[in-house]
């Protein structure tokens, strides 16, 4: 079988796919949100798949498998447009497992993320939006065929214990972390206002010092401040020019960024089996060259962000001058 997903993402999700011996097929994303493109989905189904109606099975042309589901992968704290993703999905009868690890409380068109797909895997790892203290995660689902299977596959495919009905693994989150995210889960909410608050400060801040030309930002227009629940920004991230040499000079002068993410997953070592080559996805490996995380979490002061945007100004203003 084969999945469908986007090249810019972290390694966890397409390795996944491997270990499940499923074939990833990357398809390039849309330049506006760097999530999954769905105009670009349905012309990769059209050029390289065939439908058979009577069992209704998508299948690809080239190996002849068929295809089980799409994974869209919903980045930075911005889900994908998936009410289009969804249609596809049920046109060509294939599953939908969303990836929001990097997007609780998000919406798209008043629904949450992790409601759309027919699964929704979350992430508690210490960077997220809503951590625990080590690793540590979440499936959630409304099918109770998938919910019996996870609740088993999770405690080495046994039930009852010690008697194993399929070969599953250990990945049940431990009490203490659960523990914690309950008593963190309350403040999730006010925590993801105060993100967004922060992201419209670095917006005025961009606007102050005259550098919306030199940084655009991958995501909707949802700085309306009355409904602004579209993005949950667990990452801040810019699309800019000199990408590398700002990194360096916002180092030196001690504000941390980081890179999300620097090699697109088709150029890495471990995938050329799949035969992928530079130029493959363009939209996506731009984005690589240019997307840089600055500062961004529920506690940082105006005044630190200032600093930050006016840092980011000098180093264009030195580059000009």
């Amino acid at each position: 079988m084969v999945l469908y997903l986007r090249p810019l993402l972290f390694f966890a999700t397409a390795g996944s796919i491997v270990r499940a011996g499923a074939i990833p097929i990357f398809v390039d994303i849309n330049s506006q949100t760097y999530n999954l493109d769905p105009i670009k989905l349905q012309e990769f189904i059209d050029t390289n798949c065939n439908f058979d109606s009577q069992i209704n099975q998508l299948r690809d042309i080239q190996t002849g498998k068929p295809i089980k589901a799409i994974i869209p992968v919903y980045l930075y704290g911005q889900m994908c447009k998936m009410d289009e993703i969804a249609d596809i999905a049920h046109k060509y009868n294939i599953k939908v497992v969303e990836d929001c690890a990097q997007s609780i409380g998000s919406e798209y068109k008043g629904k949450k993320s992790g409601s759309y797909g027919d699964l929704g895997i979350f992430s508690f790892f210490p960077t997220k939006n809503l951590g625990t203290y080590g690793d540590g995660g979440m499936i959630v689902t409304s099918s109770e065929e998938y919910s019996k299977y996870c609740r088993v596959f999770r405690s080495h495919g046994s039930k009852p214990k010690y008697y194993h009905r399929l070969a599953g693994i250990n990945s049940r989150l431990d009490e203490l972390h659960a523990a914690i995210l309950n008593v963190k889960f309350k403040y999730l909410n006010k925590w993801l206002e105060d993100r967004f608050q922060v992201a419209y400060r670095y917006q005025k801040l961009f606007e102050k010092y005259n550098l919306l030309e030199k940084i655009k930002l991958p995501l909707n227009d949802i700085y309306n401040i009355e409904n602004h629940k579209e993005h949950t920004f667990h990452q801040y991230v810019i699309f800019v020019e000199n990408r590398d040499k700002l990194q360096e000079f916002l180092k030196e002068n001690r504000i941390g960024t980081n890179i999300y993410y620097p090699l697109c997953l088709h150029l890495q070592e471990c995938f050329k089996y799949l035969g992928c080559k530079e130029g493959d996805f363009p939209v996506a490996e731009k984005a690589s060259r240019h997307v840089l995380a600055i500062p961004m979490y529920p506690e940082l002061s105006e005044e630190k962000q200032e600093y930050v945007v006016g840092k980011i100004s000098k180093f264009y203003n030195l580059l000009i001058n």
